[in-house]
């Protein structure tokens, strides 16, 4: 998936923003108010920051040599796909994985108010 495929299936999910709170450089994708991805524009290839559980994470770093550690992100509960280029099937699916990990964590009433 190249950037703007990216952005137009992150923007795809119910009750999303698009911001820069880290700068113009990442777009950060939120539902409710809380982050669910993150995508460097200063990247070699296009890459997304995503978060699943953490027994999810180890076995995705174990299996794909493309998925490491989200640098200056929580290492358990967050991986970088460095080039969504190789596996964008993949990388779709962790970004749905990553939306509902976040929409589950939500307060019960923003949970209510999203369906």
């Amino acid at each position: 998936m190249n950037i703007e495929e990216l952005r137009e299936f992150c923007l795809g999910f119910k009750a999303i923003t698009e911001e820069t709170p880290f700068g113009p450089e990442n777009l950060v994708y939120k539902v409710m108010g809380k982050m669910f991805a993150l995508v460097p524009l200063d990247s070699e290839f296009p890459q997304v920051v995503v978060k699943n559980t953490p027994e999810k994470n180890e076995f995705l770093r174990n299996e794909y040599s493309y998925i490491n550690t989200a640098y200056h992100f929580n290492k358990v509960h967050w991986v970088a796909i460095d080039n969504t280029l190789k596996n964008p099937a993949l990388t779709r699916q962790l970004i749905t994985e990553s939306y509902e990990v976040v929409k589950k964590g939500l307060p019960k009433k923003l949970q209510a108010e999203l369906e």
